[in-house]
C-alpha cells in the first residue's frame, strides 16, 4: 500500500472510529492527535482506546503497550509509520 493511500485510510479510520465531525482530509499529517494544540485534534485517553481498537481491527496489527502506543499515535505520520513497520 502506498504512503498516500495509507494516510487516507488512517484519516478515514480516525474520523469514523471516533465519530468526529471533521473532513478526513482536513487532518494534518504531522499535527498532534492528542493534547491541547491549535493544529491537533485534542483527543483524550478514551479516544486513544477507541483508536487502538480501530487500528487493530482495520490493519490486523497489535499495539503492544502504552509506551509504544504513545509514540505510534502521536500524529497521522507516526501512525502510518507504525502500521508500515508492523505490516513489514
Amino acid at each position: 500500500m502506498e504512503q498516500a493511500e495509507l494516510k487516507v485510510r488512517v484519516k478515514e479510520l480516525i474520523v469514523r472510529q471516533l465519530k468526529l465531525e471533521v473532513a478526513p482530509d482536513s487532518i494534518k499529517d504531522g499535527a498532534p492527535l492528542f493534547g491541547e494544540s491549535a493544529e491537533g485534534l485534542g483527543l483524550d485517553s478514551i479516544d486513544a482506546l477507541e483508536l487502538v481498537l480501530g487500528v487493530e481491527k482495520e490493519f490486523g496489527i497489535k499495539v503492544q503497550d502504552e509506551e509504544v502506543g504513545v509514540k505510534a499515535f502521536a500524529s497521522v505520520d507516526a501512525l502510518c509509520e507504525f502500521i508500515r513497520s508492523k505490516a513489514a
